[in-house]
């Protein structure tokens, strides 16, 4: 669930931010929720989650129908650490650094994502492992994140005809 709860966060902050301070254009505009999507669910989503793994591991490995004890789960709980601190970095870090931390974020949760999938037809239909979690923040949102990207680096990138030498 505070995956969606990150997620209408940062709708909810950009859309604030669009009405205090109106973008120049397409680019910008989407930018602005690009950035706020990545901050809010790959930054603080990436944080809480690592929070889960690292410090209520047994909990939440019940919560997803894996076995307690495993440290498999703390490897998880770095690499989400690792896009938390990514998607916080993002906020001072531009460019193409953005697109490097969506895609690196969308594999890993399409990968989980995968893997729920193969684990509900083995029967496991625990509440972390199917509903919302699976759904909305393993497939939808990064989906969301990541077609955003791509629109706002078509919308940023300069024309063709501007950057073609004259031909003699």
């Amino acid at each position: 669930m505070y995956t969606v709860i990150l997620f209408m966060a940062a709708l909810t902050a950009g859309a604030i931010r669009i009405l205090i301070k109106r973008p120049k254009g397409k680019a910008e505009f989407t930018g602005i929720f690009l950035l706020y999507m990545i901050f809010f669910s790959i930054g603080l989503g990436g944080l809480y989650a690592f929070m889960g793994h690292a410090f209520l591991a047994d909990e939440v490995a019940r919560e997803i129908g894996w076995p307690t004890g495993s440290p498999f789960q703390f490897e998880v709980a770095i690499a989400n650490l690792a896009f938390g601190i990514l998607g916080v970095l993002c906020v001072k870090i531009r460019g193409n650094f953005w697109a490097a931390v969506v895609t690196g974020y969308c594999i890993f949760l399409w990968g989980a994502a995968y893997g729920h999938f193969v684990q509900m037809q083995k029967g496991d239909t625990s509440p972390y492992n199917t509903g919302i979690f699976l759904y909305a923040g393993d497939i939808f949102i990064p989906l969301v994140i990541f077609v955003l990207m791509i629109i706002y680096y078509r919308l940023s990138a300069p024309s063709k005809e501007l950057n073609e030498k004259p031909r003699n």
